[in-house]
């Protein structure tokens, strides 16, 4: 974009600023990238007159070893895409880049927390690729078996990835930070045959030790028949003879080169296990045809990819960002990514800054969580390096609170770079709701994830399944199918259909409140689940949580719900400050005040809690299970995926000495 040679005015930052009135009712004057509006919603309009001619042309983007008979194929709630034809993701995220230019060039750029740093171009990835697909296969996996895979953030576990999918073996990714229990109850589920782990990773400075984890699983998982074990820290692990091997060992005699096996669309790429319910995990299914199809087409139009991007998402690869916008997305784009193996804070604030100066990161994908972790630390550290490379920036994994929004934007983007709000999960497969820079830039709101991109039908129910007037709460569902949806559940299509399709006949039930303003933008609040009944009333812990962080001295905000006699459930509170803030009697004083200011005297919290750090697990969601059962002098349970076990601690400490001060 031009610049006016003129200085801007005081109130200018080169783009056209619009000053917006927010749902939450938070005072906001943030900049926003206009374009017309119109360019957008006619693209969109046209694509819901056609769907399916309208994937058949983003199909054809791909290299399918035989054309499809039928586009859609819909027997609700189950779909199937592109059947009959013929596709193989290894091919397509590699092989087919070998023909031009993109050989050679960058595809994964990585760095581990103790800080050594490897660049696989894309030549070096199909050929690693193919030497651990003849692995597997020398290790007997077939088509159609399930292997899983236990790694920490190294290129060997994208690696895996593709190597199954080349052989047309169904991959099942466990995030690294789960425990021996749900490792097994994955792999149970799964019955995998093959485990693909590492001795261990680097986390804080510490070694984890995978490998001992995916020994106590594999106690009882009689379906896994060998282990294949990545040399990541060097550190002396158990070995089980005839059972495991060294990945060195199996890859060394390893052909070459091993023929992509072509499946039907509909075949299984992956299974992700969805994290946080109780009893069987739920083993999500997605499908191969459509599932690169709509990563494929949703990277490009929402990130703007360009051949000279260094993209990061920073995601672990254990949650669907990771495999959508980590690996198969880039990949099947030929695009530069990045992938790092640490903590965002260790061993200092700076350490993602200084990722995205030494590789001139130009796109940066992360979660507001991750936002709020960093901003407590103050501008200090973004100002250190050089960020002028980044042009577009986006969010994923929860809504955006407006304070963060404002602090990426200005802060970490310059107030240059347009931010992309995106709505998605597991069981969709890719995003569904967000700005798409590459069909047309709307104007932006802090807060909002603006549109659903083209051909998705999404609405605002409210309880008894009607449109919701506007701005008004309601539940987002989805109208119609696409292609990167969820097949089933894995062996379970009955939980299929009671979880997603029967809470309002004929449409999918995504289990998310959000408003639908009067220009039809999208406000996303968060889970249905995550409510609070105080005296009556239903508070949502995202908007109490918005409104927390919204004063400008709290830098991260968790709320939780005590049981109480009287209302029902009183409001807990527990925040980090930024710097230069105390924790003081006064200060939650003027907290309480500033909740009922934006919220309502409803919403006024009961305890105000000041720690140095909230519960998290290692992808950076707060743990508000923990912090609840601690606030409610109730069993913890199982803390295996938490970041940091001190800042439980931190939470019984700011609960003690409040009640004692009580006393």
């Amino acid at each position: 974009m031009q610049r006016d040679a003129a200085k801007p005015k005081k109130s200018e930052k080169n783009i056209n600023v619009e000053k917006r009135e927010n749902p939450m009712s938070l005072s906001l004057d943030v900049s926003a990238k206009i374009y017309p509006v119109n360019r957008y919603l006619e693209l969109y309009s046209r694509s819901l007159e056609e769907p399916e001619k309208f994937w058949e042309e983003q199909a054809r983007e791909l290299d399918w070893f035989k054309s499809w008979d039928k586009v859609l194929e819909w027997n609700t709630p189950f779909a199937k895409w592109f059947v009959g034809g013929r596709i193989n993701a290894c091919y397509n995220a590699l092989d087919r880049h070998l023909k031009s230019w993109r050989k050679n060039k960058a595809a994964l750029i990585w760095e581990g927390e103790p800080g050594e740093r490897r660049v696989l171009t894309y030549h070096d990835l199909y050929r690693e690729a193919n030497r651990f697909a003849d692995a597997l296969l020398r290790l007997g996996v077939k088509t159609g078996d399930r292997v899983g895979i236990y790694m920490p953030l190294i290129p060997e576990l994208p690696i895996s990835m593709l190597a199954a999918s080349r052989i047309g073996a169904t991959f099942t990714v466990v995030f690294s930070g789960f425990s021996s229990g749900a490792l097994a109850d994955r792999l149970n589920d799964a019955e995998a045959k093959v485990l693909i782990t590492a001795d261990g990773g680097y986390r804080r400075g510490r070694i984890v030790n995978l490998k001992e984890n995916a020994d106590k699983a594999l106690a009882s998982c009689p379906t896994v028949e060998h282990v294949v074990v990545y040399r990541r820290t060097g550190h002396s692990v158990p070995f089980k003879e005839g059972r495991d091997i060294w990945w060195d060992d199996i890859v060394k005699d390893s052909r070459k080169y091993v023929e992509p096996v072509s499946v039907e669309s509909n075949h299984p790429l992956y299974i992700l296990y969805t994290s946080g319910t109780t009893g069987k995990p739920k083993g999500v299914v997605h499908s191969t045809g459509g599932y690169l199809v709509y990563v494929s087409a949703t990277q490009k139009w929402v990130f703007d990819v360009r051949d000279e991007d260094v993209y990061w998402c920073t995601a672990d690869i254990g949650w669907v960002t990771g495999h959508s916008y980590v690996v198969y997305g880039p990949f099947l784009n030929g695009v530069t990514t990045v992938m790092y193996e640490g903590a965002l804070d260790y061993p200092n604030p700076g350490r993602w800054w200084e990722i995205v100066e030494r590789y001139g990161v130009t796109i940066l994908y992360t979660t507001p969580t991750a936002l709020r972790t960093l901003i407590k630390y103050g501008d200090e550290y973004p100002k250190k390096y050089d960020l002028s490379s980044l042009r577009l920036l986006g969010t994923v994994g929860e809504p955006i609170n407006p304070a963060a929004w404002e602090w990426y934007f200005n802060v970490v983007g310059g107030g240059r770079c347009p931010i992309v709000d995106t709505w998605w999960q597991t069981e969709t497969g890719g995003i569904l709701i967000s700005p798409a820079p590459r069909l047309g830039l709307v104007p932006l709101k802090p807060g909002s994830a603006t549109y659903p991109l083209p051909t998705i039908m999404a609405d605002v129910y409210d309880e008894k399944g009607r449109p919701a007037p506007s701005m008004t709460r309601g539940y987002l569902v989805i109208k119609n199918p696409w292609p990167g949806m969820l097949q089933t559940l894995f062996k379970d299509p009955q939980r299929y259909q009671q979880v997603y399709w029967s809470r309002f006949e004929g449409v999918y039930y995504t289990g998310d409140y959000a408003m639908k303003d009067e220009e039809g933008y999208f406000w996303l609040l968060g889970r249905a689940d995550e409510v609070l009944k105080v005296a009556g009333h239903r508070l949502g812990t995202i908007e109490l949580e918005d409104a927390l962080v919204s004063h400008q001295a709290v830098a991260e905000a968790a709320v939780v719900g005590r049981p109480d006699a009287v209302k029902g459930e009183v409001i807990v509170v527990f925040a980090t400050l930024r710097q230069g803030y105390s924790p003081s009697p006064q200060l939650a004083q003027e907290l309480r005040e500033h909740v009922r200011r934006v919220i309502g005297p409803i919403a006024t919290p009961e305890e105000i809690h000041f720690v140095h750090m909230l519960p998290k697990t290692r992808s950076g969601k707060i743990m508000r299970r923990v912090i609840k059962a601690v606030a409610s002098q109730a069993e913890i349970g199982d803390i295996t995926t938490l970041e940091d076990e001190a800042s439980v601690e931190e939470v019984k400490k700011a609960i003690e000495t409040l009640r004692a001060g009580m006393a």
